[in-house]
């Protein structure tokens, strides 16, 4: 006879390299695997190649140039993270997604500071 437990119990720990990481947007979509790729990124100005500053005649210092054009503005998109969801995960996501956001959209929802959930597939 086969008896089940009670309960499960996760523990979890976290990587001595894990970082928190800021994400303006996603790319992505379904790879060849039949499985959801998210690419996660953030945005910043792009660094120009180099700048340079004006020497004065009495050798003070002028203000800095860059050879960028002002009509056109270079935006980097680092990706960070890549992450790959199977089709039950992506669902358990989107419904704690969905979760997560109708909490913040409740009118009177007191301050979800320290919110604790989790996804699970």
């Amino acid at each position: 006879m086969n008896k089940n437990p009670a309960k499960i119990r996760y523990i979890y720990s976290t990587a001595s390299d894990t970082r928190l990481q800021t994400a303006h947007g996603i790319w992505g979509g379904i790879n060849a695997q039949g499985e959801i790729e998210i690419n996660f990124y953030h945005e910043s100005d792009a660094l120009p190649a180099f700048s340079e500053q004006l020497v004065t005649p009495d050798g003070s210092i002028g203000h800095e140039i860059t050879p960028e054009e002002e009509e056109q503005r270079a935006v980097n998109r680092h990706v960070h993270s890549r992450v790959l969801l199977n089709y039950h995960t992506a669902c358990a996501l989107r419904e704690w997604l969905e979760e997560q956001i109708n909490a913040l959209e409740e009118e009177d929802a007191p301050a979800v500071y320290g919110s604790d959930s989790s996804v699970a597939q």
